[in-house]
C-alpha cells in the first residue's frame, strides 16, 4: 500500500503549535502548561493554559480561554488556585488568579505598564511580581496616589488610547542617555523593573500592589525565602551599569521594606535562573538553608559555561557546583525533598542531572531530546516540555528515580505527524585538520540512494556559542522542509559551541571565522565522501553568527553554488556601535575595540566580500536591534556595486527572533525564500 504521507513544507508552520512552561501542582496530581497555537487569520499566536492529569488518566483540558495571551501559570501552595499572566483586558500583561475547580479569572494587578513573573508567598497570601516603572511613577506611588482599575471595557479602551498617546509624545523625539537604548524590537525608556507584592485574594480590601524596591536599578524575577519574610532577586551592583547581561548581583529584599542586602557579586554575574526553569528567579531550598542561582565569571563571560551555584542563606560565600561537570546549566529546580535538578546541555541533547551540594552530578532523565522547560514535584516526579527528532514538542512526565518511564501527557503533534514524512538525522563524528573531533548530523531524503547525485544544504548555528542537535525545535521545520525538497541536510557543532566543555567553547576566543572555518568545511568533505552528493550543488545558510559564517565561507571558499545569510554580523566595528549586545565584542576579542580595529576588520566578512562569487540572498529584519540591519545593508551595497548576484529582503516589524517567534507569514516567507533560492541556483 503506498505511503499517503507528504513531506514537511514551510506552510506547515501554521499547524505547528507547541507547549511551554509546565508546572506540577503541589500534590503532584496535575500539570498546568501553556499551549501555543498559530492564529492564521490574525497572523499571530494564541496562548492558553491547559491542565493535564499527571497520571494520564484523563485527557488534557483547557483551563483559560486564551482571549488574549495567557502564560506563566503558577500554583498556589495549597494547589487550589492558579496565578497566571494575561493581556486579556488590554495591551499590558497583568497578574490574574483563578480557582482550579472552576470560576472566572480575577485580576490582581492593574499597573499602567503591566506586571509579570508572578511568585506565590509560602503561605499563599501574597504574590510577588515585576513591573516597569519610571522615577515619576515611583514618586507618585510614594505619595500614596493610586490608580483605580477601569470601571468597564469602555474606560479600559479610553485608557489604552491615552496611554498610547502619552507614549508617542514621550518618544518624539527619542533621547538616548544610556546604552543600550533599544533592544528586542523596541526603544528603551527610563522605566526600570521593580518588585511588587500584592494580596492573592482578589476581594481584599486593599489590593494595591506594594513596591518593595527603590532606585534606578533593574530587578530580575524574585524568589521567596521559605519564611516568607524576604525575597531573593538579581540587580546590577551599579544601577548605571550599561549592559543587558553583565554586572548583575544577588540581593535579599526584605518584605517589610528597607534596603536590600547584597548576597553575592563580582567577579561573577548572576542570572537567577534560566529558560529551562521558566525564567524564574533564584530559589531557596525547602529547608531554608541554601540559595541556588546561576552565574558566570565576568571575565570572557560569553565564552564561559553557565554554572549552578549555591550560597548559605544565612550568609557566606557562593560556590559553584558544576565545575567538574563542565557543561552549561540552562535552569534548575529544588525538589520538595531538597535535591537539585539541573537542565544541562551535552553533545546535542539537553537533559536533567541530579546535582549534589558536593558537586557530584548524575544523569536522571536523558535521551535524544532537548528539554525546554521542566518542573519538579513530590516523590521524584518531574514534568517537562521537550522536542525530539521526530516530534517538535509535547509535555512529558517522568520519575527521577527511574521507576516510571518517560511518557507523554499530551499528543499535540499526533494528528499533524500522522500525515507527514519525517526523517531522523543521523549522527556522525569526524576529525578536523588539527585532529579535534567534531559532532555533526546528516538528514537524508526518504529513499536516498548513495549512487545518486543530491544537492547538499548546509545549516550553521548562531550564538556564536549555541549548541544544535537533532531535536533543536527552532530548525525542525527548516531541516525537514529542505529534505522534503530533495536536499541532503548537514549541520554540526564546530568549536565554540556549548555542550562540549569549557575548552571547546573557548576555542573560538579571538578567532571568529578562522577557528571554526575548517570544522565546517571538514564536515562537508566528510558528507561528500560518504557518497550521493553532487559536489557542484552545495548550498549554505545560517542566522546571526551563522549569517556571519555563511558570508565568511563563501568569501573564502568557492565550492558553494548558493548561499543565504540570515540576520548576520558582517562588520564587527559597526556591530559594536549599533548592537544592544555590544559587549559580545568586548568578551570575544582580546582588548577594547578601539585598540583592535585592524584585528576586528580582519575578522569581518565584509573585509572579504569582494571575493564572493556565490549568488547570495540576504535576509534581515528591520527592527533587529541585536544585529542591526545596517550590517546587511553594507554587505548588499558592496556586492551590488561589484555587480555580483545578490538580493536583500527586509522584514518590517520584525526583530532578531523572526524565525522563532515572528509573524507566521514572515516565518513561512523566510523559509520559502531560502529553499527557492537554493532551487534557483543549485538544481
Amino acid at each position: 500500500m503506498p505511503d499517503a504521507k507528504t513531506p514537511v513544507v514551510p506552510e506547515d508552520i501554521y499547524q505547528l503549535g507547541w507547549p511551554e512552561d509546565p508546572r506540577l501542582s503541589p500534590d503532584g496530581r496535575w500539570v498546568a502548561y501553556v499551549r501555543v497555537s498559530v492564529d492564521k487569520a490574525k497572523n499571530s499566536y494564541r496562548r492558553a493554559i491547559w491542565l493535564a492529569a499527571a497520571d494520564g488518566a484523563l485527557p488534557p483540558r483547557q483551563f483559560t480561554s486564551g482571549q488574549g495571551s495567557d502564560h506563566s501559570p503558577r500554583w498556589s501552595p495549597d494547589g487550589r488556585r492558579l496565578a497566571f499572566v494575561s493581556n486579556r483586558e488590554g495591551e499590558k500583561d497583568q497578574v490574574y488568579v483563578m480557582v482550579v475547580d472552576g470560576g472566572e479569572a480575577r485580576s490582581l494587578t492593574c499597573l499602567e505598564t503591566g506586571a509579570r513573573s508572578p511568585a506565590w508567598s509560602p503561605d499563599g497570601s501574597q504574590i510577588a511580581c515585576v513591573a516597569r516603572v519610571s522615577a515619576e511613577d515611583r514618586e507618585r506611588e510614594d505619595r500614596g496616589e493610586k490608580t483605580a482599575p477601569p470601571a468597564d471595557k469602555y474606560e479600559a479602551e479610553i485608557r489604552k488610547v491615552e496611554d498610547r498617546r502619552r507614549r508617542e509624545q514621550s518618544e518624539d523625539p527619542r533621547i538616548a542617555l544610556r546604552l543600550p537604548y533599544r533592544t528586542g524590537t523596541t526603544f528603551l525608556d527610563e522605566k526600570r523593573n521593580h518588585i511588587y507584592v500584592v494580596p492573592s485574594d482578589p476581594d481584599a480590601e486593599d489590593k494595591t500592589p506594594r513596591r518593595l524596591t527603590t532606585g534606578d536599578g533593574n530587578w530580575g524575577p524574585p524568589g521567596w525565602a521559605p519564611d516568607g519574610q524576604s525575597l531573593v532577586a538579581t540587580r546590577q551592583l551599579d544601577p548605571q551599569q550599561e549592559s543587558l547581561f553583565l554586572g548583575r548581583c544577588l540581593w535579599s529584599v526584605p518584605l517589610a521594606g528597607g534596603e536590600p542586602a547584597l548576597l553575592a557579586g563580582p567577579p561573577y554575574s548572576y542570572a537567577g535562573n534560566g529558560p529551562a526553569a521558566g525564567g524564574d528567579g533564584p530559589l531557596t531550598s525547602p529547608d531554608g538553608q541554601w540559595i541556588a542561582t546561576l552565574r558566570i565569571p565576568e571575565e570572557k563571560a560569553t565564552n564561559r559555561n553557565t554554572r549552578l551555584a549555591v550560597l548559605p542563606a544565612a550568609g557566606g560565600e557562593a560556590r559553584d557546583l558544576t565545575i567538574e561537570l563542565d557543561r552549561s546549566v540552562m535552569g534548575f529546580r529544588w525538589t520538595p525533598e531538597g535535591e537539585l535538578l539541573a537542565a544541562v546541555e551535552d553533545r546535542g541533547d539537553l537533559g536533567l542531572y541530579r546535582v549534589g551540594l558536593d558537586g557530584a552530578a548524575e544523569r536522571v532523565i536523558w535521551g535524544r531530546r532537548i528539554i525546554q522547560s521542566f518542573d519538579t514535584g513530590p516523590k521524584g516526579r518531574v514534568t517537562f516540555t521537550a522536542s525530539m527528532p521526530d516530534n517538535p514538542g509535547d509535555v512529558w512526565m517522568a520519575d527521577t528515580d527511574g521507576d516510571e518511564p518517560v511518557r507523554p501527557l499530551t499528543q499535540l503533534q499526533a494528528k499533524y505527524l500522522a500525515g507527514r514524512t519525517v526523517v531522523i538525522p543521523e549522527e556522525i563524528w569526524y576529525t578536523a585538520p588539527d585532529g579535534l573531533d567534531i559532532q555533526g548530523w546528516i538528514v537524508y531524503p526518504t529513499g536516498f540512494d548513495p549512487a545518486g547525485q543530491y544537492p547538499l544544504a548546509v545549516f550553521i548555528h548562531g550564538g556564536p556559542h549555541t549548541m544544535w542537535g537533532p531535536s533543536f525545535v527552532s530548525l525542525w521545520a527548516d531541516w525537514q522542509s529542505a529534505v522534503g525538497r530533495g536536499y541532503v541536510v548537514f549541520f554540526c557543532n564546530p568549536r565554540g559551541s556549548e555542550g562540549y566543555g569549557q575548552a571547546f567553547q573557548e576555542a573560538l576566543y579571538d578567532g571568529w571565522g578562522e577557528a571554526d572555518y575548517q570544522d565546517i568545511l571538514s564536515g562537508i568533505d566528510t558528507v561528500v565522501a560518504r557518497g550521493g552528493i553532487d559536489s557542484n550543488r552545495i548550498c549554505v545558510t545560517g542566522g546571526s553568527y551563522g549569517g556571519f559564517m555563511t558570508a565568511w565561507l563563501i568569501s573564502h571558499d568557492q565550492r558553494f553554488r548558493a548561499a543565504v545569510a540570515q540576520r548576520g554580523v558582517y562588520h564587527l566595528m559597526s556591530f559594536y556601535g549599533t548592537s544592544d549586545a555590544y559587549e559580545l565584542i568586548e568578551n570575544e576579542f582580546e582588548g577594547p575595540p578601539w585598540e583592535r580595529v585592524e584585528k576586528l576588520w580582519r575578522h569581518s566578512p565584509l573585509a572579504y566580500a569582494h571575493q564572493i562569487q556565490t549568488p547570495l540572498l540576504i535576509l534581515h529584519a528591520e527592527l533587529d536591534y541585536r544585529v542591526p540591519i545596517s550590517d546587511a545593508e553594507q554587505l548588499f551595497a558592496l556586492l551590488r556595486r561589484l555587480g555580483r548576484t545578490v538580493e536583500l529582503v527586509r522584514y518590517p516589524r520584525e526583530g532578531h527572533e523572526l524565525t522563532r517567534s515572528g509573524e507566521p507569514k514572515h516565518r513561512i516567507d523566510h523559509l520559502t525564500r531560502i529553499l527557492d533560492w537554493f532551487d534557483k541556483y543549485a538544481t
